[in-house]
């Protein structure tokens, strides 16, 4: 019996902000190892004699660089699903197993979060062997974490009965608790962690959604028969999956059905859900600091320092978490980081775009990010990926030069096409139609100059996009 896991991506991480932000949350980063986070959840469920290839449900916005990075790390999803609105977990699960069931009616449906890290894999593989033989009986396993301390910022699952096999039914489970609780919790022991993490048939948990949560089953297999295939992606239906309720799985199902069993399983399991969590399972040097970058400590204790441009120095500090992302230096106490999202709202209200998207931005042809800007001009550099294309536009407002650093490039300027070498460079003025291609099999690096009245990214209008996108560029197109 092959298992389909499916790798739910649909979240922004703004815990982790500057670093996550909502065109590049923190599941496409790489955070823990030279991965992101999405791949080495993936990358833990590529063995072909047990997973079928992956499906991954993601937000249309993320769309480009999740097939990128797939691409890369050489993985082929099964399907790619696009909500076009986050409905929560509930609505993306059913979306997903109302699609393996197309396929596989009694398949076996594992769901990730495409955001935790796992240090132990074979013991992640070993519960997953335990959950699969307990779904086949018909079973909606969750996957419960033994805790190691009294954690405020997970749910907890009661175990109750025992069912043999190392896995318990479940008697109940329970919101985040304060402190005391999570202290009593730990103490009497039959309480593990809710990693957000569950196995089951697809027809089982399809029946009981039907069940207990019956609109959601019901738009949810809707909006995927309705679904439309645009390039290697299937969106789902936009009036059926919007008006799913919003519903975490835990909520919609698992609370109400009698058939909910609980996994314990010890496993390095942390869902990475702030920059101390980080701190906790990074490697420390003598001082107890965790170091990413061009890192310079002195006198200084129990930080955390991500450096992703320039050098970060420290003299004389402790327990601080420090990130400079090169347009933002965010500094905290240790002890304060679960209250980052109070100042992206803040971002947010002000109007400015720092919780958006970093100075480097990634489109499907490849990125390009701000050197220099004024009041009428804009130095950018771009990177388009071998065999890419940008689209085929024009700009009512602002003239561009274009000069080919390395690599070579095919460009469209009204009617002419040429090919530019390295040093070589053209002018594309205001209104004229152009396209930068990249023919070769290496990347092509420009250097680009736009001057204008206007220079927002708005100004674009297509007249052909070989990735399907529309006619007037958005935030994250």
């Amino acid at each position: 019996m092959t298992i389909y896991p499916v790798i739910l991506s649909g979240g922004v991480g703004s815990r982790l902000w500057p670093t996550s932000r909502a065109l590049y949350p923190k599941q496409l980063l790489p955070l823990v190892s030279e991965r992101a986070m999405l791949l080495e959840t993936a990358l833990r469920v590529t063995d072909p004699a047990v997973f079928a290839p992956t499906i991954v449900v993601s937000n249309d916005e993320h769309r480009f660089i999740i097939a990128q990075q797939m691409r890369e790390a050489g993985l082929v999803p099964l399907a790619h699903l696009l909500e076009p609105e986050g409905r929560n977990t509930a609505p993306a699960a059913a979306a997903a197993a109302a699609y393996v069931q197309t396929h596989d009616p009694k398949g076996v449906v594992l769901i990730l979060p495409a955001d935790h890290h796992i240090r132990d894999v074979p013991a992640f593989r070993a519960a997953i062997a335990a959950g699969e033989k307990l779904a086949l009986e018909g079973k909606l396993v969750t996957f419960g974490i033994v805790p190691s301390a009294p954690e405020t910022g997970y749910g907890y699952i009661k175990r109750g009965a025992s069912i043999g096999a190392g896995a318990f039914a479940v008697e109940r489970f329970v919101e985040k608790p304060d402190a005391a609780t999570a202290r009593t919790y730990l103490d009497q022991g039959g309480y593990d962690w809710n990693a957000g993490i569950f196995m089951f048939r697809a027809d089982r948990i399809l029946d009981e959604m039907r069940r207990h949560c019956p609109s959601i089953a019901a738009l949810a297999a809707e909006a995927v028969h309705k679904g439309s295939r645009d390039l290697d992606f299937l969106r789902l239906q936009p009036e059926a999956f919007n008006a799913c309720p919003s519903d975490s799985i835990d909520y919609a199902v698992m609370e109400h059905t009698h058939d909910a069993v609980v996994v314990p399983v010890e496993m390095g399991w942390s869902d990475i859900g702030s920059w101390s969590a980080l701190w906790d399972i990074g490697d420390k040097d003598v001082g107890g600091n965790v170091l990413t970058g061009d890192v310079l400590t002195q006198d200084t204790k129990n930080c955390f320092i991500r450096a992703e441009t320039g050098l970060v120095a420290t003299l004389g500090v402790e327990n601080l978490i420090i990130v400079d992302t090169g347009d933002v230096l965010f500094v905290a106490a240790k002890d304060r980081v679960q209250d980052v999202k109070k100042i992206v709202e803040r971002i947010a209200a002000d109007g400015r775009t720092e919780h958006q998207a970093h100075n480097r931005v990634y489109r499907p042809w490849g990125f390009y990010e701000s050197l220099d800007a004024g009041e009428r001009h804009q130095v950018k550099h771009l990177m388009v990926y071998p065999g890419a294309s940008l689209s085929l536009q024009m700009h009512h407002r602002r003239a561009e030069h274009w000069v080919v650093v390395s690599g070579h490039a095919r460009v469209t300027v009204g009617e002419e096409i040429k090919i530019l070498q390295e040093n070589e460079s053209t002018y594309i003025p205001v209104g004229t139609k152009h396209r930068l291609e990249n023919p070769g099999g290496a990347p092509l690096s420009i250097i680009e100059v736009q001057s204008g009245d206007y220079l927002g990214e708005d100004d674009i209008v297509r007249f052909d996009d070989v990735y399907g996108r529309s006619s007037k560029a958005s935030a994250a197109e």
